[in-house]
């Protein structure tokens, strides 16, 4: 016992130990070369740390989880929503639902600033925030029948409270989800070989789901090896169809790709959640996992060096051409998905809930894949930094500012201090079978061209444009699982709401609300996937910064909520673990909301950009990057929709807050005068680990109920 204590203390010394080189390197070097492996380093070390102890004291010292309680899907399984789902399916499904579009296009965008400030905001936001909620509200949402986070707000702060976190929270989802969906078309628009490969995705996880549901129920491992060499089938076949007669199929125009996914998108939230869902996202899991990875072990051995400044002038100035606006607020709300992200508790208060096994598990799946998120993001901002600058700001500034034209983009781009050549910039695009790389903003092209010189380094440059399109399916498939269980969530969130007036929609099963919820959230946030394809300030840049602050308000709501219920639940000693994330978030997102609303820089304030074009519409001129008048009504247009989005969320946040914290105020004074809808205690009978790898008592507590078994 004791020489396992002395092994496990040099361990975690050494990890330590490591992590801190890492942070000492990135943080005193000053114009030497810098190699990606520290920045590997300096993460890994941390996540590695904070997981071992950090989430370990949550888990047992604050939440108190009880592996005797029996959870939603045990006490309500219908085979619809609420299903019993092995910890390793269900490990896959929510990783791949929370890790959409954010981890990959927010560090990517926020590289402008450097590679410095984004490293530490991801790492230590994940830590002692983003990884906090996902956990905390996990297990709330599994204490009370998988309620949704506005849900949860109604019933614990109050009604006045909770319909303003109800309709934050819906209307936030329906941004994120169309944001989500731009990133998907801006990387698969005119891409036969990434739209054939994404497209059939879909008829593998519904083989898998019945695989595992009908012809072979639990040979996990099994369909996991069919569905992996499936994928890579569909990968390899897709370069096949971009080089054959069929390749015209599957050329899709943004637009159309705008209405088939909103077709999925309703579909995929309707049908039973082991058909499509779970093993879908099972199964592009092993692919974010297995990159993640190799990506990882690609820059420990090819250890290509960060070619971005780690603090770049465009902290200081505010002016950048990726995004506007200065280092603080806007890194914070720019990367938002890799270390804080309030889109995660809208799923962990939404499917994964109705699907897990034990409280036990919320540890691994609401700390644990929030980490695995995190390094996403790492990886997303080093494939950002080991770029060429230069073909870094070519690839992500948009068409309005740097033009259409290699030439073009190679004199605006040197404008700001990064030189790159017409020659080089289309030899870029030639090395992927690419037609252009120019103003391919969304975060999938970048991190693709990151990968690919990455692993081209190891595999040699004939494969380069292979790595590329590997990396667009990679990326697609992570906004895609993040899309469909986004929806469905959705769903859940409008049928909670409709519920308080119409009582069936509360049974979140009942096939009528199922498909009139659905096919409202789709066609919402469908709206706003049509804005951005036709947005002539592009898209991503425009869209973004509000996808940014709606997703940070939406973690200050569920940061509220956890707050609130760790006050009423007699955790008031632990209250700091979610009150403090909620201060710096709140502090954040309010000031880049009061920005991006009331900001004299057109460039940063939606309604003085919408007066700047108005006043040029009056005087009969169209403003570049606009091409016609249409162009120009439709910046004054959506300006003034985003402006008055950001101000009527910001005050609902500040409305969810104030609420919160006078019923904390209440129940620390007057205790008896609270109530909580927690769920009665039922004894569990399923028997199942906490963790990927089961402990030996684990594995004797499954023997046992094995032995025990009728028939056994």
């Amino acid at each position: 016992m004791r020489t396992a204590k002395t092994r496990s203390i040099v361990i975690w010394t050494l990890v330590a130990l490591v992590g801190a080189a890492g942070w000492a390197v990135l943080a005193l070097s000053r114009g030497e070369e810098v190699s990606a492996a520290w920045m590997v380093a300096a993460a890994l070390g941390s996540y590695a740390i904070a997981y071992r102890f950090y989430s370990k004291f949550l888990a047992n010292k604050v939440l108190k989880v009880d592996k005797t309680r029996a959870t939603p899907a045990e006490r309500l399984n219908n085979g619809i929503d609420f299903h019993p789902t092995d910890r390793r399916v269900l490990l896959g499904h929510h990783f791949a639902a929370i890790a959409g579009a954010g981890p990959l296009v927010g560090p990517v965008l926020a590289a402008q600033m450097g590679y410095l400030p984004g490293t530490i905001w991801i790492v230590a936001g994940v830590i002692f925030a983003g990884a906090v909620q996902d956990m905390v509200v996990l297990f709330f949402s599994t204490r009370r029948d998988g309620r949704s986070l506005g849900q949860m707000a109604r019933e614990e702060i109050g009604p006045f409270g909770g319909a303003a976190a109800l309709l934050a929270a819906f209307a936030i989802m329906i941004i994120l989800l169309g944001v989500l969906a731009l990133v998907i078309v801006n990387a698969l628009a005119e891409s036969p070989w990434g739209t054939f490969s994404i497209a059939m995705t879909v008829p593998i996880a519904l083989l898998m789901g019945f695989y595992l549901r009908v012809l072979r129920p639990g040979r996990v491992t099994e369909v996991s090896l069919i569905g992996i060499a499936l994928l890579l089938l569909a990968l390899v076949s897709g370069r096949w169809v971009a080089e054959s007669s069929w390749a015209d199929a599957f050329t899709l125009a943004p637009s159309t790709l705008v209405i088939w996914l909103v077709a999925y998108g309703f579909i995929a939230s309707i049908l039973p959640v082991w058909m499509l869902l779970a093993p879908r996202d099972y199964l592009s899991t092993f692919m974010k996992i297995g990159t993640i990875f190799l990506l990882a072990l690609g820059v420990i051995v090819a250890l290509p060096t960060l070619k971005m400044d780690a603090v770049t002038d465009f902290a200081s100035r505010g002016d950048g051409p990726v995004f506007a606006g200065s280092l603080f607020p806007f890194v914070f709300i720019t990367i938002a998905c890799g270390a804080l992200s309030g889109f995660h508790s809208l799923i962990s208060s939404g499917t994964t809930p109705k699907m897990i096994q034990k409280e036990t598990q919320v540890r691994m799946i609401g700390y644990g894949s929030m980490l695995m998120e995190s390094s996403v993001a790492v990886m997303a901002l080093i494939a950002a930094s080991v770029i060429d600058p230069g073909l870094y700001f070519a690839m992500n500034a948009p068409a309005g500012v740097i033009g259409d034209t290699v030439q073009n983009a190679s004199q605006v781009v040197g404008s700001w201090g990064y030189q790159i050549s017409p020659e080089d910039l289309a030899a870029a695009a030639r090395n992927v079978e690419e037609a252009s790389l120019l103003s391919r903003t969304g975060g999938a092209p970048t991190l693709a061209i990151g990968i690919s010189d990455i692993f081209s380094q190891i595999t040699g440059d004939s494969l380069r444009a292979f790595w590329y399109h590997f990396a667009i399916m990679f990326e697609a498939l992570f906004i895609l699982t993040a899309l469909d269980a986004g929806t469905r969530v959705g769903r859940f969130m409008l049928q909670d709401t409709l519920g308080n007036v119409y009582k069936p929609f509360k049974n979140v099963s009942w096939k009528p609300g199922l498909v009139i919820t659905s096919a409202i959230v789709c066609g919402l946030w469908g709206y706003f996937l049509w804005v951005g394809v036709h947005e002539p300030l592009g898209g991503i840049n425009q869209l973004f910064p509000i996808f940014g602050i709606s997703n940070q308000l939406l973690a200050a709501v569920a940061l509220a909520v956890c707050t609130t219920l760790l006050v009423k639940s007699g955790r008031l000693k632990w209250a700091w673990v979610t009150g403090i994330p909620l201060a710096w978030d709140a502090t954040v997102t309010l000031t880049a909301s009061w920005q991006k609303v009331f900001s004299s820089d057109p460039r940063v304030g939606f309604f003085k950009q919408r007066s700047v074009y108005q006043d040029a519409i009056d005087r009969g001129e169209v403003l570049a990057p606009a091409k016609t008048m249409d162009d120009m009504r439709t910046v004054v247009t959506n300006s003034t929709v985003d402006g008055v989005l950001s101000a009527v969320l910001a005050l609902l946040i500040v409305i969810v807050i104030v609420d919160a914290a006078r019923v904390c105020i209440r129940h620390v004074r007057r205790p008896a005068l609270s109530t909580l809808s927690e769920a009665p205690y039922v004894e569990s009978k399923i028997v199942a680990p906490a963790g990927l790898i089961p402990t030996r008592e684990e594995k004797e507590e499954e023997r046992d109920a094995v032995g025990a078994a009728p028939g056994s």
